[in-house]
């Protein structure tokens, strides 16, 4: 037992920042980011006899983590969805200085998601795809996807090209 609790303290020590920085680029949120990071570990821990043995439990812990960081934004969008039908448009909660971060932020989730993991952690399509949950290909449709709404949100000349 107090090998597995080392183990897992080890792990938690190595990833814990980065899993946090992952959730973040998704949420655009320190607190949530955290909260998410958080959950992500709690069931790692509870999984954690089965979970250390695959070849690559980070990649497990971030699935966890983005999927639930998804699951909030989507939760989000369909509240302030549901909030403009009675009242008066407001600001937008989320508005940054900085034109990509508020880009980024009117970009669907899965798209948000595989941009994070690709531009902004440098992780090849095929760890995206395995992080976010779907096939490279789709991770590529996602990628071409946001790169094309991006390209339209900053006013800039549109490429098409290939991941």
């Amino acid at each position: 037992m107090a090998d597995r609790t080392d183990e897992y303290t080890w792990f938690f020590r190595t990833e814990f920042r980065s899993v946090v920085r992952t959730a973040y680029l998704v949420l655009h949120d320190v607190q949530r980011a955290e909260d998410v990071a958080q959950d992500a570990f709690t069931q790692l821990y509870v999984h954690w006899p089965k979970v250390s043995r695959y070849e690559r439990p980070e990649a497990w812990v971030r699935r966890v983590a983005i999927r639930r960081a998804v699951k909030i934004l989507q939760r989000d969008r369909r509240r302030t969805e549901l909030e403009r039908v009675d009242a008066p448009i407001a600001s937008d909660p989320l508005a940054y200085d900085d034109e990509l971060a508020r880009a980024l932020g009117e970009l669907p989730p899965q798209q948000r998601a595989a941009v994070a993991l690709f531009y902004l952690e440098d992780r090849p399509v095929a760890e995206v795809a395995e992080i976010i949950g779907c096939s490279p290909s789709t991770a590529k449709v996602h990628l071409h996807q946001a790169r094309k709404r991006l390209a339209t949100i900053l006013g800039e000349e549109w490429v098409d090209d290939v991941v």
